[in-house]
Formats: C-alpha cells, sequence, structure tokens
C-alpha cells in the first residue's frame, strides 16, 4: 500500500533504508554523479529537455544523487517533494525568499538560530520585507502579530538554543484561517521525533548537516513541502541564487540518512539521561530537555515530539560567562564547536558563539543568558559522558 504521497507505508526504519534509492542493476548503493553538466544525443533532444526539465541538465539545476537525498528526506518527513541545498541556511533563505516579495511581512518566533534571527531581522528588511518576532511558547502572539501584509510564519521547535516549543498544531490552524503558509526548522527534532506536515506546517526546513548527515562530514540543507512550491523553489531563488549542493555532499548525506532512526534512538535516550544527572548538580541552576520533567512544556513535548525529545538540552551554570569557559575548557570527551547532530558529543556557549552577533537586549529576548550552555549529546557511552561533564562541573582537584 502507498500513501497520500505516493509513497509506500511502510516504517521509518525501512523508510530510510528503502526510499529514493529502489534496487535497480547492479549496485546496492546508489551512483555518485559527480558530474557538473550532462550531455544530449542531438540538438532537438537538448531543446526539448530545456522545454520539459525532466531529465538532468546541469547540477545546479539538479542532479541524480541529490533527487535521491530529496525522496529519501520526503518520504521520512512525509511531504509531496523536497529540494537539497547547499546548507541549512540555503534550506532557510530559499523557502523565505520562495514566498516572500518587497511589501511582504513575515511573524517569527524570538528562539531562532543566529543565522536565522540575523537573515529575518537585517537581511529580508533590505529586500523591503519586515518581520515581527514573538514568544515562540504563545500561540496567540502569532496571531497578534498578523498584519494585513504577512504571507508567512517561521518556527523552530524546538528553538535553537533554548529549546522552547510552539504548538504546531494551534499555530497552524491560526495560519491557515487567514490563508498564510507556515515554515517551520525541524533540525533539531528530526522527522524520527517530530513530522510537522501532520500537525498542518506546511513547508519543512532542515540543516541536513546535523542528524540528517549525521557524522560531521558533509555540509546541506533540505526544504520538504508539496510538489508546487518545491518546484517554484527549484526554478526560482535556487538557480538564480545557486545555492545548490554538492553532488558528493548529497551522497554522503543520503547515507547517513538511512541510520538516521537507530541514531535517535540513542541520541534520545542518552539525552534525557544526561539532563537528569545535570538537574542534581548544585552548579547548575536549571535544565531544559523536551522530554525532562523540568522543561516547562513537558506535556506539549510528549504530544508532538512522540519518539523523544532529540539530542540536544540546554543548561543554565551559576557563574556566568566565566563559569560557562572553564567548564568548556575541562571537558575532554565533549568537543568545543557550535554545531550539533554529530556521532560525537559537542558542546558550546551560544552567547559568545553561535548567537554572538545578537545585540545584549536580542539576545536576552531570545532567552539567551551569559551562563546558558548547549550541549549536542552524541553517541558515545552515557556513563562516559556523565563522568566527563562531573569531573569538569567539579573543577581542579
Amino acid at each position: 500500500m502507498t500513501s497520500e504521497t505516493g509513497v509506500p507505508n511502510w516504517g521509518l526504519h525501512t523508510t530510510a533504508v528503502h526510499a529514493g534509492q529502489p534496487a535497480e542493476g547492479f549496485d546496492v548503493a546508489p551512483a555518485l554523479h559527480l558530474s557538473s553538466t550532462f550531455h544530449f544525443p542531438s540538438a532537438a533532444e537538448a531543446a526539448r529537455a530545456y522545454q520539459a526539465e525532466d531529465r538532468p541538465i546541469y547540477t545546479r539545476w539538479g542532479n541524480p544523487t541529490s533527487a535521491v537525498l530529496e525522496a529519501k528526506v520526503a518520504a521520512l518527513e512525509g511531504g509531496q517533494a523536497a529540494l537539497a541545498t547547499a546548507s541549512g541556511m540555503a534550506a532557510i533563505s530559499t523557502a523565505l525568499l520562495t514566498l516572500l516579495k518587497p511589501g511582504d511581512h513575515l511573524v517569527a518566533a524570538h528562539s531562532l538560530y543566529g543565522g536565522t534571527h540575523l537573515l529575518v531581522t537585517e537581511d529580508l528588511p533590505r529586500l523591503g520585507i519586515e518581520t515581527t518576532l514573538v514568544e515562540a511558547t504563545d500561540p496567540q502572539a502569532f496571531a497578534d502579530a498578523i498584519r494585513p501584509n504577512t504571507r508567512a510564519l517561521y518556527l523552530e521547535s524546538p528553538g535553537n538554543p533554548t529549546l522552547a516549543l510552539t504548538d504546531l498544531h494551534a499555530v497552524a490552524e491560526i495560519a491557515r484561517a487567514q490563508r498564510l503558509k507556515t515554515l517551520i526548522d525541524n533540525t533539531f527534532a528530526t522527522p524520527f521525533n517530530q513530522r510537522p506536515l501532520e500537525w498542518g506546517i506546511d513547508i519543512v526546513v532542515h540543516s541536513a548537516t546535523k542528524y540528517l548527515g549525521g557524522h560531521g562530514d558533509a555540509l546541506g540543507g533540505v526544504i520538504v513541502a508539496d510538489a508546487e512550491f518545491i518546484e517554484a523553489a527549484r526554478r526560482g531563488p535556487l538557480r538564480r541564487f545557486g545555492g545548490a549542493i554538492s553532488p558528493f555532499n548529497a551522497w554522503l548525506i543520503a547515507r547517513g540518512a538511512q541510520t538516521l532512526p537507530l541514531r535517535m534512538q540513542w541520541h534520545n535516550g542518552s539525552a534525557l539521561r544526561i539532563a537528569g544527572f545535570l538537574a542534581g548538580r548544585s552548579e547548575v541552576a536549571w535544565v531544559r530537555y523536551p522530554w525532562h520533567e523540568s522543561h516547562p512544556q513537558q506535556e506539549l513535548a510528549k504530544r508532538q515530539m512522540g519518539s523523544g525529545g532529540g539530542g540536544v538540552l540546554v543548561f543554565e551554570l551559576r557563574g556566568g560567562t566565566k563559569a560557562g569557559a572553564q567548564m568548556l575548557d575541562r571537558v575532554r570527551l565533549c568537543l568545543r564547536t557550535a554545531s550539533l547532530g554529530d556521532t560525537r558529543t559537542l558542546m558550546t556557549h551560544p552567547a559568545s558563539t553561535t548567537h554572538h552577533r545578537l545585540a545584549p537586549d536580542a539576545r536576552r529576548a531570545a532567552g539567551i543568558s551569559d551562563g546558558l550552555m548547549r550541549l549536542s549529546v552524541g553517541l558515545e557511552d552515557p556513563e562516559d559522558l556523565i563522568a566527563d561533564l562531573d569531573a569538569a562541573l567539579a573543577g581542579p582537584p
């Protein structure tokens, strides 16, 4: 049997392995098409192909290897179609520029990745597109910010780095009543834990660099939506701004995505266990993890994120920036880096790294304090990670 999107009704593990790569010919692994352009057998076929665009022409327009990744992620998210891009920011900017034009207005959550925050508050206004930032946890705040020229609502849930959650169904209903589009960055949750299209969201974006690829070795992004929107994004902003993914990166990410469900199960379990450990430490003022009892939206998390809270947790150190720097200098297994979603555990201090370009008032509005630490829990044994964190918190003997 197949779903309404034409994808077989497989479980998520089977989908991750088989979607986008049918067993054809002799190869078990998908072929890697590194060619930047593709030849035509005749002038007539070249003219026909440019009209129909039903075969590979030029890799900035599309590539057979990136098509494998697109089909796989579309199936994982339960969407009609997908578009692979050069990075997560390329996915976000391509999606927004497909929707918005000068004179339009966007409503977005305060709790956004630093690059996204700068895009919607600095870059879009230079293109004549206004943005209003609202409290992510309050659906009514989205409704109150809507203007006659509003065209879309943009979400991150869980938000980066605060892990603030947005009620997806409530915001989708608000948008639908006003005939607005909704977009969400689903990088933190992944389709293993949360499928926003099932809650009424229109467009899903990912930094595929993170959990979809999962191994910290390839930049990429993906947009999932209905086929009409994906075609508009491909023919418009993707081609014209040039944010096409490298075929090799698409190949690596598609390979990594085959193990997404297995990896996320481990990330979920280890992160929840470590959140419990940190919640019991006197050096830690508070912990936030969607599935942990300390998160004020735990009930919503368990409803929306049915399989787990993801691999990221945040905690507030007593002592602010100084305490954060000391902890970063003391950890041994936890790598000091600004990314997430790797096999290795990664730790960062957002105020001085990922969100350092935000003005202090903007950081405070987004909930980013000087003592906030973000931990992306990897695939190591949780006992070893807890020992590393314990030693770092305790300090020199």
